[in-house]
């Protein structure tokens, strides 16, 4: 397939490189990051996308795709796919398909789970919203781009060829709303697990005896199984690191804070997330938990009194 790849930073490079992989042909455009091997880098948004069959953006924020999306839907090809791999609020998402539709164009919403590590490794999950004939179109690619095996994923769907599975999860805005709920989760569940930590040192709890019985028993999580906050505990992790990011406090941030302008749209009472917000905000922006991974909040519960 002709493929443009718009936003090329820590996460659109390693998936436009498996696409490249795998055989496709891809154009890219980042202002600010030179084009990984095999990408034939393009001197603007509008002019990569030019032919291409499908146009995959990676864009820090709503507004940002607002304005790529306004610059290259005019310029795409007739029947060519917009998939737009960001995590942003779903009104962007929705009001971005609905600039598409009227330009004769399909969209789809396809945020990603997986880390930059799943984005090397090609074991993504999309979470994915839009028209049934739009997924069908790029789920080659997702496919692609989710499969470490690139001369297998070639004949596969491209959805495989960037990562491990692509979820269809309804019309436009879908996608985005699985992957604000999905983070809503990890980041309420997050700050359990790490204030748990917290209160069994100071009840003379050993730390692996607390992981040995929670692992096991009714507290389990992803965040204390396969992503515990705890040095030494479980399976290696960024706190293993010094903290080093998988995931930085500020993208939780940043994914709660649209958790919730989600609910205000809604009318959905969200106390735990919204809680979990104002948390990571005092992280990120009045302590020092700016560049540091979203488990970080450990040692700031370590650090705390009750008062």
């Amino acid at each position: 397939m002709r493929i443009a790849f718009l936003g090329l930073g820590n996460m659109g490079t390693p998936m436009a490189a498996n696409l490249v992989k795998a055989g496709h042909d891809v154009t890219g455009y980042d202002p600010a990051t030179p084009m990984p091997a095999g990408v034939t880098g393009a001197i603007s948004a509008a002019g990569a996308v030019q032919g291409a069959e499908v146009v995959i953006t990676m864009l820090p924020n709503g507004a940002i795709l607002r304005s790529v999306a306004a610059e290259v839907i005019p310029a795409m090809a007739p029947g060519a796919v917009l998939v737009d791999c960001s995590t942003v609020d779903v009104d962007s998402a929705r009001a971005v398909a609905e600039q598409a539709q009227a330009a004769g164009l399909a969209a789809l919403d396809a945020p990603v789970s997986g880390g930059v590590g799943g984005a090397s490794a090609g074991t993504l999950t999309f979470m994915v919203g839009g028209p049934d004939a739009a997924f069908a179109t790029a789920l080659p690619l997702f496919e692609v781009m989710g499969h470490p095996d690139a001369a297998f994923a070639t004949a596969l769907p491209l959805f495989e060829v960037m990562g491990q599975k692509a979820v269809h999860c309804g019309g436009a805005g879908a996608g985005q709303a699985a992957k604000i709920c999905n983070n809503m989760i990890l980041g309420v569940t997050m700050i359990a697990t790490c204030e748990a930590f917290a209160l069994a040192d100071k009840l003379g709890l050993d730390r692996q005896k607390m992981f040995d019985v929670v692992s096991t028993s009714s507290g389990y999580s992803w965040s204390m199984n396969a992503y515990c906050p705890a040095p030494g505990v479980g399976p290696t992790s960024p706190a293993d690191n010094g903290y080093k990011p998988g995931f930085a406090a500020e993208l939780m941030l940043k994914d709660l804070r649209l958790s919730q302008q989600a609910a205000g749209s809604a009318d959905a009472d969200t106390p735990m997330g919204a809680l979990a917000t104002l948390l990571y905000e005092s992280f990120v922006e009045a302590e020092d938990g700016r560049g540091k991974d979203f488990s970080a909040m450990l040692p700031r519960f370590e650090k705390r009194s009750r008062t």
